[in-house]
């Protein structure tokens, strides 16, 4: 007959809590350990511990009894728990090491492949910002655009390079063109360099543009680049001559006294549950979409304020007049359409063109708004319109003040666009060839040009297909319009990618995380953005992978 396997329970080899006083034996991750020396016994078994303890510990341990031996088991507990965390420390900081290290590798992998693609570019573009991170250092975020000889375009991020020092457009422009080495760029190649429009970046002789321009006449005379002001930086600048303090005063002011207080925003909240409303933000300069957000807000809620201001003995009058409640109505509506501007120009692998079409969109807008107010028509002005229509409001809109404010508007757009009003021909020939006149064309391009327009699979395969993807398709014969489609490819309408970069920098250099070193946050940051690139994980793994021991070697 086979005997039953007997248990650890059924042996009671379990831990004893009075082998802690008896013993100075205490449980540790599941093991008996001595308290004294450390010393693990496999089996907890209380002979076992019985005999550890009288042949290495009795002596000298015996003289301790009753409190006395309870404060020094205590003692030892807290020394050995002491020990632990010195070494969950060294082992933490040892697998962070780690991390650090494969996270620099997968960067270092991407980098390698970048300066791949980048020898293969016939054209390409770049786009910088600066900002400050959380520990005051200057960062200069690079990213390039580049298009390869099959068309295929390349939007990858560079390199984040601090700048400890001062930040001038000499100091900007040593980083850019080592950051730009570093990778192997052709300079020759250079199309634009797109930049937030700050002085250091587009001075005419100290700023990074200039600078860079100088370094291109060097190398080809006949070479010249375009400097592009960021299309979305340009835009929120252009919604400021909208100077309508008067409404932004009152209801920033409100906003804040609700918000900035925790009993006021409780009150308020409670408020806005009986009416089953939501929440009212607050309004934030440095964030594109802030202020429409806010006035559509607060118009939605503007009893509800009306009514809890006068409950606090704040009220505000302006909500009583029907001439600051049309400001802000119109203010709502005119932001709203700004703000659907702006999140159109929003995004990565944005064409030029596109942006440019979405401007000159708008300006037409602009003018349809500016006639129907004319004729006291707020078709596009549903707030507006809104209000127009309550029996206590006069029906008349202040058409004279609007229209004003929408011809500054529209005389705004088209200064800060004038630039690329030099740029139009060429984006019509690109956006639709088939459509260019070719007398109106540049001489070198005209023949190419009416070759290309009397091509039948392409012209059927133009209405196929999105632009960027057609080009793919123009063959050798047209090297002059692909040369000029190349360029306008890569060329970057805005700093987006540099303002989203700063974003994700923000999230993982924080107040908690200040002391990431400047080439790890490089590292993290290329691998986080990284779009149409992804680390080679196999050749990676090849290069990790051991001598296998008694693996087939060569032998004579």
């Amino acid at each position: 007959m086979i005997s039953k396997k007997r248990t650890v329970t059924e042996e009671n080899r379990v831990m004893q809590e009075k082998w802690k006083i008896s013993y100075f034996f205490a449980e540790v991750n599941g093991k008996p350990t001595c308290l004294i020396c450390n010393q693990i016994i496999a089996v907890s078994k209380e002979y076992n511990i019985r005999q550890h303890y009288t042949s290495t510990h009795a002596s000298k341990y015996d003289v301790y009894s009753g409190k006395l031996r309870e404060e020094k088991v205590k003692t030892l507990e807290q020394s050995l728990k002491r020990q632990q965390s010195v070494y969950q420390r060294v082992h933490e900081a040892s697998d962070t090491a780690v991390r650090a290290k494969r996270v620099n590798e997968l960067s270092e992998n991407l980098n390698s492949q970048l300066k791949e693609k980048v020898a293969k570019f016939v054209a390409f573009s770049v786009a910088i910002d600066e900002s400050t991170d959380i520990t005051d250092i200057a960062q200069l975020a690079v990213f390039i655009r580049g298009v390869d000889e099959n068309m295929q375009v390349t939007e990858e991020f560079v390199e984040l390079v601090p700048m400890k020092g001062t930040t001038t457009g000499d100091d900007i422009f040593v980083s850019l063109t080592g950051a730009l080495d570093r990778i192997g760029v052709d300079w020759k190649k250079t199309v634009s360099l797109t930049t937030d429009g700050a002085s250091q970046m587009v001075g005419r002789k100290a700023g990074v543009t200039a600078k860079l321009k100088e370094k291109l006449l060097t190398l080809n005379s006949d070479h010249q680049i375009h400097s592009v002001h960021c299309i979305i930086h340009r835009e929120v600048l252009c919604r400021k001559i909208l100077k309508m303090d008067h409404v932004m005063d009152v209801v920033v002011k409100a906003v804040n006294f609700i918000r900035a207080r925790g009993l006021n925003h409780r009150q308020f909240n409670c408020l806005l549950e009986e009416t089953h409303s939501h929440g009212l933000p607050y309004h934030t300069d440095v964030r594109w979409l802030s202020r429409g957000i806010v006035l559509k807000r607060f118009y939605e809620l503007r009893s509800e304020i009306q009514s809890f201001m006068h409950n606090k003995g704040r009220n505000v009058q302006e909500l009583k007049d029907y001439d600051w409640l049309q400001d802000l109505a119109f203010m709502v509506d005119m932001t709203e359409h700004l703000n659907l501007l702006n999140t159109r120009l929003q995004g990565r692998n944005k064409l030029v063109t596109d942006m440019h079409e979405s401007i000159r969109a708008f300006e037409v807008k602009l003018k349809l708004f500016e006639r129907q107010l004319a004729a006291n028509n707020a078709a596009h002005f549903p707030t507006l319109k809104s209000l127009q229509s309550t029996p206590e409001f006069r029906g008349i809109i202040s058409r004279e003040k609007y229209c004003n404010m929408i011809s500054k508007l529209l005389n705004e757009f088209g200064e800060r666009f004038a630039d690329l009003k030099n740029l139009e021909s060429d984006f019509s020939i690109f956006r639709n060839p088939f459509a260019a006149n070719p007398d109106e064309t540049p001489e070198d391009i005209q023949l190419e040009l009416i070759d290309l327009q009397c091509d039948s699979a392409l012209k059927e395969k133009f209405s196929s297909v999105d632009i960027g993807t057609f080009y793919q398709y123009v063959g050798p014969r047209y090297p002059r319009i692909k040369c000029l489609a190349s360029k306008i490819m890569s060329m970057f309408g805005s700093t987006y990618v540099c303002e989203q970069l700063f974003s994700l920098m923000n999230l993982n250099k924080s107040g908690l995380r200040s002391r990431l070193t400047n080439e790890h946050l490089n590292s993290t940051l290329k691998v986080a953005i990284a779009q149409s690139l992804a680390p080679n994980i196999d050749e990676l793994v090849q290069t990790k992978r051991c001598q296998v021991s008694g693996s087939s070697t060569t032998r004579n």
